[in-house]
């Protein structure tokens, strides 16, 4: 769904404030398709391009979630995925400024004295256990591969 055939014309009525740096005032974003205009005149085209849009859009989000079990950066290519859903679709703009503010959020916890030593000590921890269990392995197997230990 866009501005256009929901009625709003690429107004901005609601959703979050976009900061644009130093004491300027904050603006609203604008929602919508953010399609060449010659397309947005005709409805068949700009119904094309927004057919277009989802498809290609679709490939690559599928192409993260693929992305997740294997080696590679399946959460990034979900999100350029939704980015490219984003250029025609309102739910994915909506999304995608959901996102950012949670990630925003998390990265501002992340800094906080506190939860950065908590961290720290997590993952020494984690380390300690990990280091144990290969110094074990050894110890009872030697240098040998997992499939090649014959009991």
């Amino acid at each position: 769904m866009n501005a256009e055939s929901d009625g709003r014309h690429g107004t901005a009525k609601a959703g979050p404030q976009v900061a644009t740096g130093g004491d300027a005032p904050k603006k609203e974003p604008v929602w919508g398709s953010r399609a060449p205009r010659f397309i947005k005149r005709s409805r068949p085209l700009h119904l094309s391009w927004q057919v277009g849009v989802f498809i290609v859009g679709l490939g690559v989000v599928a192409l993260g979630v693929l992305l997740l079990p294997l080696p590679g950066p399946g959460w990034l290519v979900i999100f350029a995925g939704m980015a490219i859903w984003a250029t025609e679709f309102v739910w994915a703009q909506l999304v995608l400024a959901w996102t950012k503010r949670k990630v925003t959020e998390a990265a501002h916890r992340a800094l906080d004295p506190k939860v950065r030593r908590r961290n720290l000590i997590l993952t020494t921890i984690a380390v300690v256990i990990c280091a144990v269990a290969v110094t074990a392995y050894v110890w009872k197997f030697g240098v040998v591969m997992p499939w090649k230990i014959e009991q």
